[in-house]
């Protein structure tokens, strides 16, 4: 399917939400967005970038002049730096009655808009978007695919590289470099690598912390190719695996697989969090799990949609979230493991092959 074919396949679905929302109109601002509804990309910093979508599919696209637009199948409104921008979006005859509008959109943009068009009312509707990006089509999924594949390489050599004397910033920066040589982008956020009590810390940053014997070693990477994600975690020890460390990690894997177990159309998502949460509340480590047990991925790591206590999405085909639960013991240690799954037809498809089960590096 062409760029613009699918584009204008993804407008169309967006444009169905709107009409159940009840939407005249619909103000996209995300760069991402526009791009997965227009084919475009731009990042504009601080100048206006906006596609103003109709609820019958149709879009018009405005855009500075120093923006690179090179095809476009909608109608595209230009504007310089001496123009005032949200006076020609207030003036197009696309914005009125009931206008949603995105939640990235800044505010300098949406108040004069607000003031200059008093008979439009202006609702908050990235939902309208959000649900569409949410399931993938199968040109995202093979993109996916393979930036899970570069993940599931690239933790192996990660793995394999491990050394005596190593610090968590060599080993992050050794992922990163293998990321761009299997042919991704880069990463697609901060390469997390905790070593010992640093792993109790969901979100460490790595720094010049030298591993010691029978230290965790957690590993949270991801990358993007064209445009994106992946994103997967792994724990494992250092020469030798501490009992205790050992069995918490044993808990985590029970609770990640049967919360992957359970994933398939028509399952409400915090259901799946409960699957993973109660299990790990049972052993009597619910205290110790302190996140949500996934998100949802696709452009970006982290898009819109998760798999907690409180969601109310409804696994659906095409869904691409993460199964991530986690024991995190101050002081001591941190166990967390992280697939990506595609839901299918019938069930779920992990994106991740690594193995579970934790092993000794570096021995």
């Amino acid at each position: 399917m062409s760029a613009f074919a699918n584009a204008a396949r993804r407008r169309q679905a967006v444009a169905a939400g709107m009409r159940r929302r009840g939407l005249d109109a619909l103000i996209v601002s995300d760069p991402r967005s526009i791009w997965y509804l227009s084919g475009v990309w731009n990042e504009p910093f601080e100048r206006m970038y906006v596609l103003l979508l109709g609820s019958s599919g149709s879009g018009i696209l405005f855009a500075n002049r120093l923006f690179r637009v090179p095809e476009l199948d909608m109608p595209l409104v230009w504007y310089s730096d001496a123009d005032d921008a949200v006076a020609l979006l207030a003036g197009s005859a696309a914005l009125r009655g009931t206008v949603g509008v995105d939640g990235t959109w800044p505010s300098r943009f949406l108040l004069p808009l607000m003031q200059q068009r008093p008979d439009a009312r202006f609702v908050p509707a990235s939902s309208c978007v959000d649900e569409v990006r949410g399931r993938k089509d199968a040109d995202e999924i093979a993109l996916m695919q393979e930036a899970s594949r570069i993940n599931d390489v690239c933790m192996e050599r990660a793995m394999a590289h491990v050394r005596e004397g190593m610090s968590e910033l060599e080993l992050a920066r050794y992922i990163d470099g293998q990321f761009r040589l299997e042919g991704a982008d880069g990463p697609c956020f901060e390469t997390i690598v905790s070593f010992g009590a640093h792993a109790a810390d969901p979100h460490h940053s790595p720094d010049d912390t030298v591993l010691k014997d029978g230290d965790c070693v957690l590993v949270d990477m991801g990358c993007r190719k064209a445009r994106y994600c992946s994103d997967m975690t792994r724990t494992n020890f250092f020469r030798s695996a501490p009992a205790h460390a050992a069995r918490i990690h044993d808990i985590v894997r029970g609770a990640q697989e049967a919360a992957c177990a359970l994933v398939r159309p028509g399952v409400p998502l915090k259901d799946i969090d409960a699957a993973a949460r109660d299990r790990i509340a049972a052993a009597g480590y619910g205290d110790y799990f302190t996140h949500r047990l996934g998100h949802f991925c696709g452009q970006d790591d982290h898009e819109p949609g998760d798999v907690s206590a409180s969601s109310a999405i409804v696994a659906a085909e095409g869904m691409v979230f993460s199964i991530e639960p986690g024991i995190y013991l101050p002081g001591e240690c941190g166990v967390r493991i992280e697939d990506l799954v595609l839901v299918t037809g019938d069930g779920c498809r992990p994106l991740n092959h690594v193995e579970h089960r934790w092993r000794i590096v570096g021995g």
